[in-house]
């Protein structure tokens, strides 16, 4: 949705890059990008390639001219509070950039694009300098990665302490920030170098180990230039990118045979989907407390809960604080659904969702045969696993047991089972778990094991 401030103006962004024709970086990406930030994209295609994910098979500037008029158009009715460059292939391409961006003087992030993920060359040999010495003294922010800073200070970066120099050093051609970033350096976290105002932020994530890493550096420099339209400042505009590109590398999409599209819309899709998810749980509680349910409560209560798409933690999971408890033949909840409320049934159901992102939801009843039985007999997947079989590192873990036991019901039944149980251990209840895609369903499977 697009962020509308409190004077009414809606913030927008510009991207002047190359077209992808496989949709997984250049102005494809970052279109997407502003649009999941909540800010107006603008366009100025600077060049049409014919590419996949494989490779880049063709490439047809767009006349300097042209590319001119493109941002004249914007800027003169719609303005710019930020742009960013991207493909920019020739000297005289930069040279009409840099031209307009010294008449308008918005805000520049500057991805200094010269190879494709595919190992295509997307920067001519004799542009490199026209780059430096014209285009790189007007960015608000570079963004190289450890390969593109190399070439800027013709000298190798094998790590984060030479990834440090290489920042201080191109800072002294004229931007006023250095990101270089970290995913060409190795290790187990991909760390960006931010050199601002004479000091020098490590921003880090985890790496993924993903393949769907087409179209980052497009992907994070739009996320700067959005940031810096709403009018965030320099670093938190950085923290947001790095956001969004480590989801959007762990949740990419796989398609074609090489190296997948990033996905930046995850945030937009986590966003706009946690109102619908409350809505399902509040609805299949609504089911649980008019139905018959009160043998199959345990001791420690029920719970009903259900994961936004794309869900990492237990804030994304809906629940209900406090759980469901038998009164009479029903069951009552203790108080309204919300983000965070079980732990407990996180935990399935994010393991479930690494291996099967549909099986958003679960619910857990009080064990008996009889009801294994049942489920068994509805033609649905169970399986279990043993709590006093734990190894004692996993027991040290806090929350580790349900992640350990999920692994061990998937392997068992060679995919996520619809229903997993334990016979508990000691202080533990024995317990199963219903899991499906929908809360109102499992509530319906159960309601109808009742009837029958």
């Amino acid at each position: 949705m697009v962020s509308i401030p409190i004077d009414g103006r809606v913030p927008v962004a510009m991207t002047i890059a190359g077209s992808d024709s496989g949709g997984g970086a250049g102005i494809e990406a970052d279109l997407k990008t502003f649009a999941a930030l909540g800010v107006h994209g603008t366009a100025a295609i600077t060049a049409i390639t014919a590419q996949n994910t494989k490779a880049v098979t063709g490439i047809q500037d767009i006349e300097p001219g042209l590319i001119e008029a493109q941002i004249e158009a914007v800027v003169d009715d719609i303005g710019v509070d930020a742009a960013k460059t991207g493909m920019l292939h020739t000297s005289e391409i930069i040279r009409v950039v840099s031209r307009q961006v010294n008449k308008h003087g918005f805000p520049l992030v500057v991805d200094p694009v010269m190879v494709a993920k595919s190992g295509a060359t997307l920067l001519r040999p004799e542009a490199k300098q026209s780059l430096i010495e014209e285009l790189l003294p007007l960015a608000t922010v570079l963004t190289p990665n450890a390969r593109e800073a190399e070439e800027i200070v013709g000298r190798e970066i094998p790590d984060v302490e030479r990834a440090r120099e290489a920042a201080e050093e191109i800072a002294s051609l004229g931007p006023t920030a250095v990101v270089v970033k970290g995913g060409h350096l190795g290790g187990d976290y991909s760390i960006d170098v931010v050199y601002h105002e004479g000091t020098i932020e490590m921003i880090s994530a985890p790496r993924e180990e993903k393949t769907t890493t087409h179209g980052t550096g497009c992907a994070f420099s739009a996320a700067i230039a959005a940031g810096l339209a709403m009018g965030k400042n320099i670093i938190d505009s950085v923290r947001t990118a790095k956001e969004v590109v480590t989801a959007g590398i762990r949740f990419g999409i796989p398609v074609g045979a090489g190296h997948g599209p990033v996905n930046p819309m995850v945030k937009l899709y986590k966003d706009s989907e946690r109102w619908s998810v409350l809505k399902r749980v509040k609805m299949a509680v609504l089911m649980m407390e008019r139905a018959n349910v009160s043998r199959l409560i345990p001791e420690v209560g029920t719970n009903v809960a259900m994961a936004i798409p794309y869900a990492e933690r237990a804030e994304d999971v809906a629940a209900v604080p406090g759980r469901l408890r038998a009164t009479g033949e029903s069951a009552r909840a203790v108080s309204s659904a919300e983000f965070g409320a079980s732990s407990h049934l996180a935990s399935y159901i994010l393991e479930a969702m690494r291996r099967d992102p549909s099986m958003r939801a679960a619910i857990n009843l009080r064990y008996s045969e009889g009801l294994v039985e049942k489920l068994k007999e509805r033609g649905l997947l169970v399986s279990g696993y043993d709590r006093r079989a734990e190894p004692k590192d996993v027991k040290e873990i806090e929350g580790g047991t349900v992640p350990w036991g999920m692994r061990i019901a998937i392997e068992g039944a060679g995919r996520v089972p619809d229903v997993v149980y334990h016979l508990g251990d000691w202080g533990k209840e024995p317990m199963v778990v219903l899991l499906g895609r929908d809360p109102v369903d499992l509530v319906g499977l159960i309601t109808s094991l009742e009837e029958a």
